[in-house]
């Protein structure tokens, strides 16, 4: 049985995109099946790290979202990602559906909307078509109907947080419409903190606020700006902290 794993930040800024990207890989060089959907269709990320670009992008969310493709036809293979210097499991695939990044179809998205319900059709269309075992969302930053219903259908939320007043807050709002929701499972993720911090103080500090549990504390990274998003940090930095973190959380999100 498929599982979906929505990613979600209350505000924007925290990473979610990296964290996505690479916690989809680590699931998936561990002999799995596992798809990526960019559904934060107003400000897209996920392709830059596959090196997807406008030019090679011949369908996207978009297009299915407004009846030109099936949602499939919009998911490209990016399993030659995976480790590409060393074998993976015969198992393990990695496909990603992005979101347009041409700035018509952003600014359509934004002035008619879409049939959010068509989404997360597609979502179940996906899961069955390609196979997976494992589905994670990519949602828009904040809560809108979009999201609401992305949370909704979840088997697994992950919530992403910095160390920081606004995001504790949103958070807060977050965690309550997610029990509300009944979303059978909670993750949270504090992420970019300052390496003078006690990371473990933080975790049981966060854990404590929220009654969640933290699957991860990640640094905040010179070593990821310098990536630019032109890759999978995980695999550029295998011994890295943050990547040897990715993989802890991974381990929990396959539990």
């Amino acid at each position: 049985m498929a599982k979906i794993v929505s990613v979600h930040s209350f505000r924007g800024g925290t990473g979610k995109s990296n964290t996505t990207s690479n916690l989809a890989a680590m699931i998936a060089v561990q002999g799995y099946r596992v798809g990526i959907v960019d559904t934060d269709i107003q400000s897209p990320g996920v392709h830059a790290l596959f090196g997807l670009t406008e030019a090679n992008l011949e369908n996207a969310l978009n297009d299915y979202l407004w009846g030109k493709c099936e949602i499939e036809d919009a998911a490209y293979d990016v399993s030659h990602t995976l480790q590409p210097n060393s074998p993976v499991s015969s198992n393990s695939a990695l496909y990603l559906v992005p979101s347009s990044i041409k700035a018509v179809e952003i600014a359509r998205i934004l002035n008619e909307g879409y049939n959010v319900q068509l989404l997360n059709d597609g979502f179940r269309k996906l899961i069955q078509t390609l196979k997976l075992d494992y589905l994670l969302i990519d949602t828009h930053p904040g809560i809108n109907e979009e999201t609401l219903l992305s949370i909704a259908m979840s088997d697994l939320l992950v919530l992403i947080l910095r160390p920081d007043t606004q995001d504790y807050q949103g958070t807060a709002v977050a965690v309550d419409i997610a029990r509300e929701l009944e979303v059978p499972k909670m993750l949270l993720v504090v992420n970019k903190a300052l390496s003078k911090f006690d990371f473990e103080e933080l975790r049981q500090k966060v854990q404590t606020t929220y009654e969640v549990p933290v699957a991860g504390v990640f640094p905040l990274c010179e070593e990821m700006v310098e990536l630019a998003s032109s890759g999978l940090f995980c695999f550029h930095y295998p011994n890295h902290p943050w990547a040897l973190e990715i993989h802890r959380v991974a381990q929990q999100v396959l539990k």
